[in-house]
C-alpha cells in the first residue's frame, strides 16, 4: 500500500492555497456586492432591461482580452502579482465607478458606468485567473507532477493512482464552491450596503475592505510564485491540448446559457411580478450560496477513475444533457401559462441550480487535468477567456430576449445553448494529449 505523505512543499502549498482562497473570497464578496449594487441602482432609476444588460457588456468583453492576457502574464512575472495587480484594478474600478454623478446626462452616465464596469471587469478575471492556476501550482508543488502529459494532473503524488487527481478535485471543487456561495454573500451585501450607506457610500467602504485584502496578498504570498517561461508567440500562446479547447467551447455555451436568463431576465421577472428589491437580492443571494454548496460537494456526486478523466469526462457529458432537458422542461411549463409562476421559476431554479452546480464544477475540474503544469496560467486563461465570451453573448441575449418574449425566450435561448454545450462535451477526449505541433 503506497504512502499519503505528502512531499516537503505540502505545507508550503497548503497555506499559499489558503491565503489565495481567502483573498479570492474577499474580492468575489465585494464583486458580488458591484453587480447587485448597479443592477438595483439602475433599475431604480428607470433603466430598460436592455440598457441594464448594456452596463455589464464591457466588464465581460473586457474579461476576453483580460484572461487571455492575465494567463500569460501570469506565467511571465508570477501569479502572486497577477493577483495583487487585480485587486488594485478592482479598487481603481470601484473608485471610478463612485464618480458618477446624478446631474450627469444618461448618456454620459451609460458610457462612465460602463467603462467602470469594464475596468471591474478586466480586475475579476486577472484575479481568477491568478488564483485559479495557484490551485494547480500549488497541488503540483505539494504532490508532484510525474513526466506522463497524460498522467500529469490525475495521477500525480503519491499512494494509489488517481488519489491526487482526487484530492485536485477536491481543492477545485471547495474553491469554485466557497466562491460562489461569497459571490451570493455578496449579493445580499450590495442591497444591504446600497439601502444604508448609498450607492457612492458603498463603493468607498467596498474600495477600502479590498485595498485591506490586497496588503495581505503582497505581504503574505511570495512574489515569484508561479513565474516561468512564457509563450514567445501566439501561436505558441494557442497551441493548446485539444481537451482544452474542446472544453473552451463548451465552457462558452454553458455560461451563455446562464447568464442568458439569470442576469437581467430573471430579477426583472421577479420585481415584475411584485417582489420587493431585497426580495430580489435576497433571493438571488441564497441561491448563489446554495449553488456554491452543491459545487463543493460536486466530488461527492461524480465516480472519479484512476487516470482523472475515462470517468469524469462522461459525467461532464451526462451532467450537460440533465442541465439542457430541464431547461427545456421548465420553458414548457411556463409557455403553458401556469399561475403563480414566479413561484414555479423559483423551483426550477433550485433544481437547474443543483444540476448547472455540479456542471461547472466538473468542468473547472477538468480544464486543469487537462492544462500542463508549467504553464497552466495560460491554459486557464485561455479557458477563463472562452468564459467570458460565453458570459457576454449570454447578458447582450438576456436583454434582448426578454425584451421580445419575457422570460420564456430566454429560456429557449439557455436551452439551445445547453444543447450545444451538450454536443461538444461528446468530443471531449479521455485521455491528455501532447499540443498539436506546427
Amino acid at each position: 500500500m503506497g504512502s499519503t505523505t505528502a512531499a516537503p512543499g505540502a505545507s508550503a502549498a497548503a497555506r499559499h492555497y489558503a491565503i489565495v482562497t481567502a483573498a479570492y473570497w474577499g474580492f468575489t464578496l465585494t464583486d458580488g456586492a458591484l453587480r447587485m449594487l448597479v443592477l438595483l441602482h439602475f433599475f431604480g432609476l428607470g433603466y430598460s432591461p436592455f440598457t441594464l444588460a448594456f452596463l455589464f457588456l464591457l466588464y465581460e468583453a473586457a474579461g476576453i482580452v483580460a484572461n487571455l492576457a492575465g494567463g500569460w502574464l501570469a506565467v511571465r512575472f508570477g501569479i502572486a502579482r497577477m493577483l495583487a495587480v487585480g485587486l488594485a484594478t478592482q479598487v481603481a474600478g470601484f473608485l471610478m465607478l463612485s464618480a458618477v454623478s446624478p446631474d450627469w446626462g444618461a448618456a454620459l452616465s451609460v458610457a462612465w458606468v460602463v467603462a467602470a464596469q469594464g475596468v471591474c471587469g478586466v480586475a475579476k478575471d486577472l484575479t481568477k485567473t491568478a488564483s485559479k492556476s495557484a490551485i494547480k501550482l500549488t497541488h503540483d508543488g505539494a504532490y508532484g507532477a510525474p513526466a506522463d502529459p497524460c498522467l500529469r494532473t490525475a495521477c500525480s503524488g503519491d499512494g494509489p493512482p488517481g488519489r491526487a487527481g482526487g484530492r485536485l478535485f477536491h481543492w477545485v471543487a471547495w474553491f469554485t464552491g466557497s466562491k460562489n456561495a461569497m459571490k451570493g454573500a455578496g449579493f445580499f451585501l450590495g442591497g444591504l450596503l446600497l439601502e444604508g450607506l448609498g450607492f457612492r457610500g458603498a463603493l468607498w467602504t467596498m474600495a477600502a475592505t479590498l485595498a485591506v485584502v490586497l496588503a495581505g496578498v503582497v505581504l503574505a504570498l511570495p512574489p515569484l510564485m508561479g513565474k516561468a517561461r512564457a509563450s514567445r508567440s501566439a501561436r505558441e500562446l494557442f497551441a493548446k491540448d485539444p481537451g482544452v479547447n474542446l472544453l473552451a467551447a463548451a465552457r462558452v455555451v454553458l455560461f451563455g446559457a446562464r447568464d442568458v436568463w439569470f442576469v437581467v431576465g430573471l430579477p426583472v421577472f421577479l420585481h415584475a411580478a411584485g417582489w420587493s428589491f431585497t426580495a430580489v437580492g435576497g433571493f438571488l443571494a441564497l441561491w448563489t450560496i446554495g449553488y456554491g454548496v452543491v459545487q463543493a460537494a460536486a466530488p461527492a456526486l461524480v465516480r472519479r477513475s484512476a487516470d482523472g478523466l475515462t470517468a469524469e469526462v462522461p459525467a461532464a457529458r451526462r451532467w450537460s444533457l440533465a442541465l439542457a432537458l430541464l431547461t427545456a422542461a421548465l420553458m414548457l411549463v411556463l409557455a403553458a401559462g401556469v399561475p403563480r409562476r414566479d413561484l414555479v421559476v423559483v423551483g426550477g431554479l433550485a433544481a437547474f441550480g443543483v444540476v448547472f452546480a455540479v456542471n461547472a464544477s466538473v468542468h473547472s475540474y477538468l480544464i486543469l487535468a487537462y492544462a500542463g503544469s508549467e504553464k497552466a496560467a495560460e491554459d486557464v486563461g485561455f479557458y477563463y477567456a472562452a468564459n467570458a465570451a460565453g458570459r457576454f453573448a449570454g447578458i447582450l441575449l438576456s436583454g434582448l430576449l426578454y425584451g421580445a418574449g419575457g422570460l420564456v425566450a430566454c429560456l429557449a435561448g439557455a436551452a439551445a445553448m445547453l444543447g450545444l454545450c451538450w454536443a461538444v462535451t461528446l468530443l471531449l477526449p479521455l485521455r491528455r494529449e501532447a499540443p498539436l505541433a506546427g
